[in-house]
């Protein structure tokens, strides 16, 4: 049965969006007419250019049809996956998604393998801080998914770490790829503005493990000094580090430093 929806009244309802203020519009695909995406979403994209303000365009035709390779041209950011779940599986599952496009995310177009479930209590607080930490990295639009009337100090300790927040806004905007699989074992790893490294280490599986991130995985130099700031606990590490970086991760659960040459 039909619903209230804006296809065919892509201008009319700009002009209303605009009149309200609104500078985000997430254009979902529900109850569409069987046309395709990449013909339905550009006539909005015209639209919101007539719109007489800044409105971010956000796609959402959940990657039926690799909008990655065409949304740049049409909006600002692009659904790569379907619908996410607060389970660790459906996250993690997202992410991996997510990176196969890490190539076409730049600043003005960016990946979105969906919303943040930080908050909703399906995961632990390791898998949520895995799940910020992959998003970030991967320059994914931070959007919260959980009641924000009811957050706990726990959620709000998460969401809130600047630092983090920092490396998912770098002006480089460059997307994080696997730099190295092994297992259960990832690297993620993006270069950072100011000569700088973001690498997330990454325990995927239910055993804890030692894992060790090599410098010739992330693109740098091995021998290369580097001052390791992590990004969780707040501290720059004592140590210096020359070829690689090894930290013991508890199943489901991850480190996350920015790593900065000193020589």
């Amino acid at each position: 049965y039909p619903l209230p929806g804006s296809l065919g009244f892509e201008e009319q309802d700009v002009k209303t969006f605009a009149s309200w203020g609104i500078d985000y519009l997430k254009y979902d695909n529900c109850h569409h007419d069987g046309s395709k995406p990449i013909e339905r979403y550009p006539v909005m994209s015209k639209a919101l250019k007539k719109a007489g303000r800044p409105i971010f365009f956000s796609l959402c035709e959940w990657g039926e049809m690799h909008p990655a390779e065409w949304g740049f041209h049409v909006g600002n950011s692009w659904r790569t996956t379907c619908d996410i779940t607060d389970t660790w599986e459906s996250m993690i599952s997202r992410a991996d998604q997510n990176e196969l496009y890490a190539q076409y995310a730049r600043p003005g177009g960016w990946n979105d393998p969906d919303m943040l479930e930080i908050g909703n209590g399906g995961m632990t607080k390791d898998e949520y801080i895995v799940h910020f930490s992959l998003w970030a990295i991967s320059k994914a639009p931070l959007l919260l998914g959980c009641d924000i009337r009811n957050m706990t100090q726990e959620t709000i300790e998460i969401i809130s770490n600047k630092e983090v927040i920092a490396v998912n806004q770098d002006s480089y905007g460059i997307q994080a790829r696997k730099a190295r699989m092994h297992g259960d074992e990832e690297i993620w790893v993006a270069p950072l503005s100011s000569y700088r490294t973001v690498v997330v280490i990454l325990n995927r599986g239910s055993v804890r493990y030692s894992v060790t991130a090599f410098w010739e995985d992330m693109g740098l130099d091995p021998n290369t000094v580097v001052e390791a700031r992590d990004l969780w606990e707040h501290k720059t590490l004592k140590n210096r580090f020359v070829g690689n970086i090894t930290t013991m991760l508890n199943p489901h659960s991850c480190k996350m430093y920015v790593l900065k040459p000193i020589s």
